[in-house]
């Protein structure tokens, strides 16, 4: 079990890395004019999402699936992880705003104001704040 926890924080951490990097890297896109610095920032835009990013929300999802799988009665008993799960569940959603994101910029990189990708780029982080006191303060446990 300690595995497969060892497991789930690094792939926790590097998704949280790239989710942090790729709404910055939108911050850029969004406030460049020079074509070869956008055709620059699509591609870091690309491998980060599909080399770091995606990859670590899957293994953080599985080995967090698994490590409740192994004792569901505890974990879905405890108010804190129906915290965690209420904040994991806005956090993908902004994992999947942040793809969508991607494929807007390729097509406007005005679609957006440069403020709202500086918001935007908050938002994981709140949420990353709200999951890791659930987990370690575990407000109301039982």
């Amino acid at each position: 079990m300690r595995w497969l926890l060892a497991l789930h924080v690094i792939a926790v951490i590097s998704w949280m890395a790239g989710m942090l990097y790729l709404w910055r890297l939108y911050v850029y896109h969004s406030m460049e004019e020079e074509q070869v610095v956008i055709d620059r920032l699509q591609i870091m835009e690309r491998r980060l999402l599909n080399y770091i990013t995606n990859p670590a929300m899957v293994v953080s999802l599985l080995s967090g699936g698994a490590m409740i799988a192994a004792n569901p009665g505890f974990y879905f008993s405890q108010p804190w992880m129906h915290l965690k799960l209420a904040l994991l569940f806005l956090l993908f959603g902004n994992h999947g705003m942040a793809s969508a994101y991607r494929r807007k910029l390729l097509q406007n990189p005005k679609v957006k104001p440069t403020k709202f990708y500086r918001i935007m780029n908050e938002v994981p982080t709140v949420l990353m704040i709200g999951i890791v006191i659930a987990v370690i303060v575990k407000p109301w446990a039982r």
